[in-house]
């Protein structure tokens, strides 16, 4: 059999320009969310990729599963982390600006899943804000984590802050 691994043809969406081009009508005050990039961390599986779909709950670990608001009733349930990436741009270029994850538990056999969609909307709101929360990952999926961003744009990786290097040590 051939291995056939799939082309990297993700890529973060970075901010384009102010969606309100100055003016004070509908829309003022909104949120745009065209610079953040769900990450899906599969330790298990060594994998980390862009899954926009996550964006609305719709990922592939999501997808055909239903999910219960208590994590004791998916025992059996596989890890996951979605990470919430924010790219913001300076005058040297892009950067990662906010890294936050959130574990989602999913157990396929029985089509179950653990999210907690406040703790994800939340830390989707930090992102945004340039947070980085990572500290409750564990070492082996905050290492696929960095590797992952300094291998898809080490520019952007160089650019960012020191408090995002520290927290996904090389």
């Amino acid at each position: 059999m051939s291995d056939n691994k799939p082309k990297k043809s993700n890529q973060f969406t970075i901010m384009k320009d102010d969606p309100n081009d100055g003016h004070g009508g509908y829309g003022v005050g909104s949120i745009s969310l065209e610079n953040i990039s769900p990450v899906i961390i599969d330790p298990k599986e060594d994998r980390a990729f862009i899954d926009i779909g996550a964006m609305h709950g719709r990922s592939e670990v999501e997808r055909r599963v239903k999910f219960l608001p208590n994590k004791d009733e998916v025992p059996n349930g596989k890890l996951y982390w979605i990470v919430w990436v924010t790219v913001e741009k300076t005058e040297k270029g892009p950067f990662y600006y906010g890294v936050t994850a959130c574990e989602i538990i999913v157990d396929r056999p029985i089509k179950r899943a653990y999210k907690s969609m406040p703790e994800h909307v939340n830390r989707m709101d930090k992102s945004m804000k340039g947070h980085v929360i990572v500290d409750h990952m564990d070492e082996k999926s905050k290492q696929l984590l960095g590797d992952f961003l300094r291998e898809f744009d080490a520019s952007m990786w160089e650019l960012s802050s020191d408090e995002l290097k520290q927290a996904l040590p090389e």
